[in-house]
Order: structure tokens, then sequence, then C-alpha cells
């Protein structure tokens, strides 16, 4: 009988042991709309890391008696406040029945209720899922030959957040297969960033922006990595870039608003603070 490996994604039972929550559960909401995950070859339900964090914040929602409509809606917007090139591992879900808000060190949030029902480091669900991603890598590892690019591309994506080393191994291997796969470049690009090798970090997300010329995300990375390394003028550039292929990418904002501050352009540092708190819902 042929093996069959679910790449790339968390199975029904998986999730299930993660999140404390029994099958029938997790299929009800599916059903009820609060995510959507792909289907296996065998019409299985397939989930990545980010469903895992949509599904725990869900959980907590429904605990808190939240109506289904109103839970649908804060999933809907979480779902936009998750990082772009970032690690869904640095992030902080917070509720409080009105909103839902992802943070990541960056902002102070204070509920107006006053009360958080929901509050949970998303670093705690990798660490718990980690040996599930660890065993996909394991599964995926004995069947490579049946892999292609997009399979060791999709598995690294499960694995960033719980297994970089794993993660890392399942880029490389789907640029060994094809060489000009940009998501694979912005992959291995954010964990050698994660992991301080600024310059090789670059180089990849400098490889995916020649792979997919109008990849904003691809521009923003590299902005961040030209930060980090203290050339300043370039970040701004390729920030620049990612907002004229997405103007409303608020995180480009943000992160260029700061480096004109630094760089004494206090016009346009005023204009795109103006722009990332409007587009965060921020008060002007």
């Amino acid at each position: 009988m042929e093996r069959q490996v679910s790449v790339g994604a968390y199975t029904t039972p998986d999730v299930a042991a993660l999140l404390d929550l029994s099958e029938q559960q997790i299929r009800s909401f599916v059903r009820a709309g609060f995510l959507a995950p792909p289907r296996g070859p065998r019409g299985e339900l397939r989930f990545s890391f980010q469903d895992l964090v949509l599904l725990r914040t869900a959980k907590g929602l429904v605990a808190a008696s939240i109506p289904s409509r109103r839970v649908r809606a804060a999933l809907a917007r979480l779902r936009e406040q998750l990082p772009q090139g970032r690690p869904l591992s640095a992030v902080r879900i917070l509720a409080d029945g009105n909103r839902v808000i992802a943070r990541d060190g960056r902002e102070v949030w204070n509920p107006e209720s006053g009360q958080a029902l929901l509050d949970f480091d998303v670093a705690d669900l990798a660490r718990d899922a980690a040996p599930f991603a660890q065993r996909a890598a394991a599964d995926a590892r004995a069947v490579a030959e049946d892999l292609d690019a997009d399979d060791w591309f999709e598995l690294g994506c499960a694995l960033e957040a719980t297994s970089p080393e794993d993660a890392d191994d399942a880029s490389r291997s789907a640029l060994d297969l094809d060489p000009d796969h940009a998501d694979a470049h912005l992959n291995l690009g954010r964990l050698l960033h994660e992991d301080g090798d600024l310059t090789g970090a670059e180089r990849h997300f400098r490889r995916a922006l020649a792979a997919r010329p109008e990849d904003a995300t691809a521009a923003f990375d590299l902005g961040v990595a030209l930060e980090d390394l203290g050339r300043l003028p370039e970040a701004a550039e390729a920030y620049e870039r990612a907002l004229g292929l997405d103007p409303g990418y608020a995180d480009a904002h943000y992160n260029l608003a700061g480096i004109c501050e630094t760089l004494g352009r206090a016009a346009a540092a005023i204009a795109h603070w103006k722009a990332y708190r409007r587009l965060a819902g921020e008060p002007g």
C-alpha cells in the first residue's frame, strides 16, 4: 500500500490533542466558518500552524459564550493582524470579547472592558506543536523522492514556528529542486534573519524579489534585514517599494516612519505615521 504524507499540515487528531478539543468540535468550528483549512487527497482536513492559532482563539471565545457571528468577525480581523515577514511565534493573542488583537511587542493593549478573557503566547502553542511538526518532517524525509519543491516549501511553512532547524532543511530542499522558488527563499531568509545571519537573509530576500518582483512581502522583508544591518537609506527604498506594490501595508509605513525620523525627513515621517495609524485603526 502506498504511503501518503500530509506535507506541511496538522491532522484533525493532531489538533484535537494539541488544543484539548474533540474532533467533532474541530469539525463544527470549520462548519461554522471560523476557518477554512484545505483538504488532502482523501478529503481530510489539513491545518496550518496559523489555523492552530485561530482555533486556539476560537476555543477561548466560544468558551466565553461569544456569539458565533462575533467569533467569525474576530477571527477574520485576527487573520489580518497576524504578522507578515515576522515569525508567528513572537505573537501574543489578547481578547476581551469586543475585539481580538495579535501583539508582537510593539503595541501596548488596554482592553476597553478592563478584563481580558483570552491571553496567550503563540510561542507556548509552538512548543506544544513541535513534536507533531517534527514527526511530519521525519515522514517527509522517508518519502523524499516523492516530494516536489512545493511540498518541501509547505513543510517548511508548517515547521517555521515549531522546529526552525527542520524548517531550514525543508526550505533548502525546496530550493535544491527549484532554485527560483520565491516563497522558499522568503522562508529561508526569515529563518536566517531570526538566527542572526542578516547577510544571508538579505541574499535570499533579494533572490525572492528577483523571482517575483511584484511581491510586497519580499520587499518588506528585505527592508527589515537592511534596517537591522544599519543600511537605512537602502532599507527605506525597500519599504517604499513594498508600499508601491501594496499601499495598505501598515507595517511598512510604521518602519519607514521610524527610518524617516532617524534620517531627518520629518514631513515624510509624519505622513507615514498617519498612514500607519489610519490603517491600524488607531486614533489620529
